[in-house]
């Protein structure tokens, strides 16, 4: 039985402050054991000292939670390591990114995202519909994401094939994957628009930085 994972991560508040929100779907094939990767992403962090925790990319850029109490350089090693293993990993993934001005409330924003999600799996349906079970991790963390998953999965794939998980990101290194991909396409955007912060500067260095050093190799991930 061919069974393929999806891992959702969110950036931007559903209330509307956000300029921007940003939805990342990451896709594994599970017939591709990720233990390798774990444990060479556990030496890495070992050799450099670091204890295991798991990847944040917010707490990390801003130096909270789990990283409250790590100098800069520190913070950024966590995030470059985790970097170079994400693009080992044998998964694609797919960003969409909206301008808040340009979608309205919630509810307008939500329809968006679902129609956009059905479009995708549409453009790709007889990849999807290779697998005998689609299994969609997220953490529910918001209602209008989780309500345009289910509906455009639902309504672009067999019923009876799809399983839905709630899930926490400390406990998967995809659901942290499409963290660390959001980050970087939100990233993106606020480089296109010359709106990076400070914060985005020191931790990547310019436009051009950026480009070359994140957004060529990430970009080779994407399923479209």
């Amino acid at each position: 039985m061919r069974e393929i994972s999806i891992f959702v991560d969110e950036s931007g508040g559903q209330d509307g402050h956000s300029k921007y929100y940003v939805l990342t779907l990451v896709f594994h094939d599970q017939s591709f054991n990720l233990e390798e990767h774990l444990t060479r992403h556990r030496k890495g962090l070992a050799d450099r000292g670091l204890d295991e925790v798991p990847f944040h990319a917010g707490p990390i850029m801003t130096g909270h939670d789990d990283f409250e109490y790590m100098d800069f350089e520190t913070r950024k090693s966590y995030l470059t390591l985790f970097f170079i293993s994400v693009q080992k990993l044998p998964i694609t993934y797919q960003t969409f990114l909206y301008k808040r001005k340009e979608v309205g409330d919630s509810a307008q924003l939500a329809t968006k995202m679902k129609r956009d999600i059905i479009t995708l799996l549409f453009d790709n349906l007889e990849f999807f519909q290779s697998y005998d079970k689609v299994k969609i991790y997220y953490d529910n963390g918001q209602e209008i994401v989780a309500h345009a998953l289910r509906g455009a999965v639902e309504y672009a794939l067999s019923k009876e094939s799809i399983l839905f998980r709630k899930t926490n990101a400390a406990d998967f290194m995809l659901a942290q994957a499409a963290d660390m991909l959001c980050t970087l396409e939100l990233t993106a955007e606020k480089y296109r628009n010359k709106e990076a912060s400070r914060t985005d500067i020191k931790m990547f260095g310019n436009a051009h930085a950026f480009k070359n050093n994140y957004m060529k190799a990430i970009k080779r991930k994407r399923l479209s």
